[in-house]
């Protein structure tokens, strides 16, 4: 039950920045919660392998490297779907940022309700 209120949540910051951000669209929030879904399987499955093949790096910049990766799932993410869309890599870059940052925020007062 923690997931889908998880994605619901990752759906609706979606939304929120597609709303906001100009080079960033989404069709719906259906095409929205499918970014949500999409987001959590690249970020499982293909994030954990980005981070070990590009660690020299990434120690090289002090972590600043994770936000190209994040970006660039954010891109891969929009070449799967059709109704969203990233115009570009700053673009991408800014999103991914966003993203987190509402994500945590909205986690967080999840948490706060268990508590």
């Amino acid at each position: 039950m923690n997931l889908i209120i998880r994605l619901l949540l990752t759906a609706i910051a979606v939304v929120v920045l597609a709303k906001f951000l100009p080079g960033v669209e989404v069709a719906g929030f259906t095409s929205a919660i499918i970014v949500a879904i999409v987001l959590a399987v690249l970020n499982a499955i293909l994030k954990p392998i980005l981070v070990i093949l590009t660690l020299p790096i990434t120690i090289l910049t002090l972590g600043l490297f994770l936000l190209v990766i994040n970006a660039c799932i954010i891109l891969l993410a929009d070449e799967f779907l059709g109704g969203f869309e990233v115009n570009g890599f700053w673009i991408a870059l800014l999103f991914s940022l966003l993203l987190s940052f509402l994500q945590s925020l909205l986690f967080s007062l999840l948490d706060k309700d268990k508590n």
